[in-house]
């Protein structure tokens, strides 16, 4: 095989949180007077907090940042705490890198607390030992740290490493690190930039890439 691990980004790939995170920003933003528009949503996607603000900025000037976040967590947490679905193929997919013990992680721009809680409510906590989150890691994604440091735990070069992502700034994040890449778009269309193969669906994307 021309892999020696897999691994997965967390929002959008194979949990379905992004539409439940633009629910709850939007209830968070109309509290404070503002409007969470689709197009600004799907340029948050796949960032980290502090780069997600400095985009909130530039549309709406200074916002207090704390409470923005304070209220877009608790609505979030709310609808998270109902259960979030799982994306289509995860859970088979998993299940077969189970079966051929390959090793795999989770390299997410979430918080820790934020990707323990989430991957609590979907059932995933008992499938990743390692999960690189953005408290791991001084530069974030797009920058391909977070992957690196990754293939670096799991003890594998990256070349070997196939990475299934959702988001542009995902994608690119691992790509930049010299892996495979197969992106699955979410809620956003993806622009092939920086995928080797773009895929609609995870064992789709499996199969293109010769795991199954």
């Amino acid at each position: 095989m021309r892999y020696d691990a897999v691994i997965f980004d967390l929002d959008g790939t194979l949990i379905d949180t992004e539409s439940q995170a633009f629910e709850a920003g939007k209830r968070a933003f109309d509290e404070m007077g503002l409007t969470l528009t689709e197009a600004l949503f799907h340029q948050l996607v796949g960032r980290d907090v502090d780069s997600g603000y400095t985009l909130i900025r530039q549309w709406f000037g200074d916002v207090d940042r704390d409470r923005l976040e304070a209220r877009w967590v608790a609505h979030a947490q709310t609808l998270q705490s109902q259960g979030i679905p799982i994306k289509p193929g995860a859970r088979e997919l998993i299940a077969h890198l189970e079966q051929l013990n390959w090793p795999k992680a989770i390299c997410t721009s979430s918080q820790r607390d934020s990707a323990r809680r989430k991957m609590g409510h979907s059932g995933l906590t008992a499938h990743f030992d390692l999960v690189i989150t953005a408290d791991d890691v001084e530069h974030r994604k797009p920058s391909p740290t977070p992957y690196l440091l990754t293939a670096a735990r799991l003890d594998v070069r990256p070349d070997r490493v196939l990475v299934f992502e959702d988001s542009e700034t995902g994608a690119e994040a691992a790509y930049r690190a010299g892996m495979t890449v197969v992106q699955v778009p979410d809620l956003v269309a993806a622009s092939g930039q920086f995928a080797h193969h773009v895929a609609q669906d995870l064992m789709a994307g499996a199969q293109w890439a010769g795991i199954l």
